[in-house]
């Protein structure tokens, strides 16, 4: 299997900030540490981490003060490429990674809910990580009225892939939270198959009209929380 792309440095380090920005590991009006120490600290050169930063400030996650240096001030969602995934390491945060274990082209099996228009989709079986930990497995299932992925190159981030090369954006998504057995492919660096697991199941649309992705995330609650968000209270 093709190794995946993965994202620029820069957005790397952007994703690693905005994750523990929304995670509070990183707290409203916090300093962060001058640009150089903060550039060793990521692994990475000054002029990367300010291109990270920069996002950031765009993004309204950062305001930089002259001759007093970046300050955590948070707005509304970020829209970080990650935006989407909902998994964090139990202490908050923690870089998404990928790795593809097996991609095809195939009729849907009988056991999947209906979604999409097509009698055939490209399943997607991966193994994710935070911070190089290996914290779940996915399958993802993208209609085939979208196009096909089964071959050619692809980025750590699926939707990246769906946008450049089939120009296809997921807008909205909905989950289903529960427990069930990890399946039987699963790697042995993750978890035995059968040992029971947070379950996640997703169905994602890109406009109006059947979901044109269903999806399914086993992971492991001792090592990755699952996560969602609210920016407003909700009257209740």
């Amino acid at each position: 299997m093709p190794p995946l792309s993965a994202l620029p440095k820069h957005m790397q380090i952007s994703e690693v900030l905005i994750r523990d920005i929304t995670a509070g590991r990183l707290a409203e009006g916090a300093r962060l540490p001058p640009e150089r120490d903060l550039a060793v600290q990521m692994g990475t050169s000054v002029g990367t981490l300010r291109k990270a930063l920069a996002h950031l400030t765009e993004q309204g996650l950062l305001h930089r003060v002259q001759g007093s240096g970046n300050y955590v001030r948070k707005g509304g969602p970020a829209a970080g490429v990650y935006a989407m995934f909902r998994l964090e390491r139990r202490s908050g945060g923690g870089l998404p990674r990928a790795e593809m274990l097996d991609r095809a082209l195939m009729d849907k099996p009988a056991d999947l809910p209906a979604f999409g228009r097509a009698p055939a989709a490209t399943r997607f079986r991966r193994l994710r990580a935070l911070d190089d930990q290996p914290v779940a497995v996915e399958e993802i299932w993208l209609d085939a009225s979208a196009g096909s992925l089964a071959e050619g190159p692809l980025s750590e981030s699926l939707y990246r892939s769906y946008t450049a090369r089939l120009g296809l954006t997921i807008q909205r998504a909905e989950d289903r939270v529960r427990l069930a057995p990890f399946p039987a492919w699963t790697p042995p660096q993750l978890a035995p198959p059968d040992t029971m697991a947070g379950f996640v199941e997703r169905f994602a649309w890109a406009g109006p009209g059947p979901a044109i992705e269903y999806s399914r995330t086993w992971f492991d609650g001792t090592r990755a929380h699952y996560v969602q968000r609210l920016s407003e209270t909700a009257s209740q």
